[in-house]
């Protein structure tokens, strides 16, 4: 009986990379061993970045709840203690996207924290 070989298959998984490694640079997209490297890297990124992305834009929200709130005279950590005290659970994505659409929702938010913050 002949002796099997993976040519097929082999191929297939080094075309596979090969296009994975699209857009690399030098070596990198077109020799297999750079490329295979080059790729695991890449998805390795990936998987840490997709986790990263949640944190940054959590930094972004709070940053821009901050700048609204000191507009209307209180800090962050003030709006969001006077929000908790009031019993308004509204998380920062939704805080943050009020303070850049509607001001005039999220001023009343600031004012019923305030009460709160005084009561």
């Amino acid at each position: 009986m002949p002796r099997a070989r993976s040519g097929v298959v082999a191929r297939r998984r080094r075309k596979k990379v090969i296009a994975q490694a699209k857009g690399h640079r030098a070596g990198r997209h077109s020799l297999f061993k750079q490329a295979n490297e080059s790729v695991m890297h890449a998805l390795q990124y990936a998987y840490e970045h997709r986790r990263d992305r949640k944190g940054d834009f959590r930094r972004l929200w709070i940053a821009r709840i901050n700048a609204a709130a000191r507009l209307n005279g209180l800090s962050y950590s003030k709006l969001m203690s006077g929000l908790k005290r009031a019993q308004v659970e509204i998380d920062r994505k939704l805080l943050a996207d009020l303070a850049v659409r509607d001001t005039a929702t999220f001023t009343t938010l600031t004012e019923t924290a305030k009460a709160a913050l005084a009561g």
